[in-house]
C-alpha cells in the first residue's frame, strides 16, 4: 500500500483482506504519524502474511476494529495495549500459542476472537476485560480456564469447542463392566446382607467399605471400581452452561441430574423452549459444539 493512504485525513475505514500483504514495505512509511492514524476506525488486513503485527499499527490510537485473522502470527505483542479504543480484535486462524497479559489493559474490548490458534493456556488477567461481551477461543489446545473467568460479569458468549477441555471431558467417557467382586460387592451393600469382620477375609471387608452411593436418589445403588461418568451441563449462577462430571452406578441409572435422562426429557426440552424465548441479548452460553 502506497503513501497515498496518508493523504486521507478522513478515512474511516480500510479493508485490504485476502492480498499478499506482509513483506517490506507492505504498509507506508509514516503510518503511525499520519492524520490517518486519526481518523481510521476499521481496519482489515485478513488473509494476508504478516508473520508479525506491524509496529505501525500500534500507533493508530484511534483504531475500534481491527482484524489480522488468517495470517502467520506466532505472537501478540505487549503494546497491543496502546490501543486503548478497540473494540473488536480479530486474530483467528493464526499460529498464536500464547496470550500476553497486556491484552487485559484494553478497555473497551467487547469481541475477542482468538480460535483455530495453537494456545495452550490463558491468563488470569483477562478477567480485567470487564467490557467483554464475547470471547471465542475454539480450537486452541486449552486444557483449562483460569478461575479468574467467571468474574467476566458482561460476558455473553465463550466458545471453546475444538479445546482439549472439552473434546476429552466427553471422548473419555468410557464404561468397564464391573468385575465378579464388584457384583458380589454390591449385591451385599444393596441388599443389605448382614455380614461380620470375622465372616470375611480381612481384604474384602475393607473392600466393601470402600462402596460409594449412585447420587440418583431413585436408584440407590452402589458402586466400587466400575461407574459410569457422564456430563452434565448446569448454568451457573444463571450465566453461563459449564460442564460437569458426576458419576453413576450403571449405564441403565438416569440421574435427575443428567440431561440425557429419559424421565427429564420432556423437562429438559420444555427448558429448551423457556431459554428460545429469552431476549437474544441476555442468552449466555458456552458453546462446546
Amino acid at each position: 500500500m502506497g503513501a497515498e493512504l496518508l493523504s486521507l485525513p478522513c478515512l474511516h475505514t480500510l479493508l485490504a483482506k485476502n492480498n499478499r500483504l506482509g513483506g517490506p514495505g507492505s504498509l507506508p512509511k509514516g503510518l503511525g504519524q499520519a492524520p490517518l492514524a486519526r481518523s481510521l476506525r476499521v481496519l482489515n488486513l485478513s488473509g494476508n502474511r504478516f508473520a508479525d503485527v506491524p509496529p505501525a499499527l500500534l500507533r493508530l490510537r484511534g483504531l475500534r476494529s481491527l482484524s489480522l485473522g488468517g495470517n502467520r502470527l506466532h505472537s501478540i505483542p505487549p503494546d497491543i495495549q496502546e490501543l486503548r479504543s478497540l473494540e473488536f480484535l480479530y486474530l483467528g486462524g493464526n499460529f498464536i500459542t500464547s496470550i500476553p497479559p497486556e491484552l487485559a489493559k484494553l478497555p473497551c474490548l467487547k469481541y475477542l476472537v482468538l480460535c483455530d490458534n495453537k494456545i495452550q493456556s490463558i491468563p488470569p488477567q483477562l478477567a480485567q476485560l470487564h467490557s467483554l461481551r464475547s470471547l471465542s477461543l475454539h480450537n486452541n489446545l486449552l486444557t483449562y480456564l483460569p478461575r479468574e473467568i467467571l468474574n467476566l460479569v458482561h460476558l455473553e458468549e465463550l466458545s471453546l469447542r475444538g479445546n482439549p477441555l472439552v473434546v476429552r471431558f466427553v471422548r473419555d467417557l468410557t464404561y468397564n463392566p464391573p468385575s465378579l467382586q464388584e457384583l458380589a460387592g454390591r449385591t451385599v451393600k444393596t441388599r443389605n446382607v448382614p455380614y461380620a469382620p470375622s465372616d470375611l477375609p480381612e481384604n474384602l471387608v475393607r473392600y466393601l467399605s470402600l462402596a460409594s452411593n449412585c447420587p440418583n436418589p431413585k436408584c440407590g445403588g452402589v458402586y466400587f471400581d466400575s461407574c459410569v461418568r457422564q456430563i452434565k451441563f448446569v448454568d451457573f449462577c444463571g450465566k453461563y452452561r459449564l460442564p460437569l462430571m458426576h458419576y453413576l452406578c450403571s449405564p441403565e441409572c438416569s440421574s435427575p441430574f443428567s440431561s440425557a435422562s429419559q424421565s427429564s426429557t420432556s423437562q429438559s426440552e420444555s427448558d429448551s423452549e423457556d431459554e428460545a424465548s429469552v431476549a437474544a441479548h441476555r442468552m449466555q452460553k458456552v458453546l462446546l459444539g
